[in-house]
């Protein structure tokens, strides 16, 4: 086995096995709605469906529009994000953990999305007045993973300014 594929087995294995398993926690720990404060001021585990994309961004359309537009979009990302990934040469490992990252993420929320209709979050940040949306360890594998991404970008484009004799 390549090592870019055991990167992608061991990714989505422990990706989805924290998301999913988080989320079950959650559910099973706290009624929806519900706020547990565990930093006062900063933040707090909370309970909440989110039926919308990322930061809520179109929640209030109805259901059956969003959730399969959202089913749709999500398999169209896996299908991109794979393919870029099974595109990569064998030596790749920085780029192939981001793609491995966003599509362990992505499958996390699309598991939701199928089962409830909606994602399960429960990560709630916020700073005085400011307030970021509540998100997933789904969310953050997605982050991590176009963090990651960015990242192989800069150093790819400083190894070839770096090796261009002009």
């Amino acid at each position: 086995m390549s090592r870019k594929l055991v990167i992608l087995v061991i990714v989505l294995v422990l990706g989805l096995a924290l998301d999913l398993g988080s989320k079950q926690l959650i559910q099973q720990s706290m009624p929806l709605g519900s706020q547990t404060p565990v930093i006062q001021g900063f933040f707090n585990l909370v309970h909440v469906h989110n039926k919308g994309a990322a930061f809520s961004f179109l929640q209030g359309l109805p259901a059956n529009f969003t959730r399969p537009f959202f089913i749709v979009t999500s398999l169209l990302v896996l299908a991109v994000v794979g393919y870029l990934y099974w595109r990569l040469p064998p030596g790749a490992r920085p780029a192939a953990l981001g793609y491995s990252l966003i599509m362990a993420g992505a499958l996390g929320n699309l598991y939701d999305r199928v089962r409830l209709g909606a994602v399960v979050d429960f990560l709630d940040f916020h700073w005085g007045r400011h307030h970021w949306p509540a998100f997933n360890v789904a969310d953050s594998l997605v982050t991590l993973g176009a963090v990651v991404l960015v990242w192989v970008i800069f150093t790819e484009e400083k190894a070839a300014d770096a090796s261009d004799p002009a």
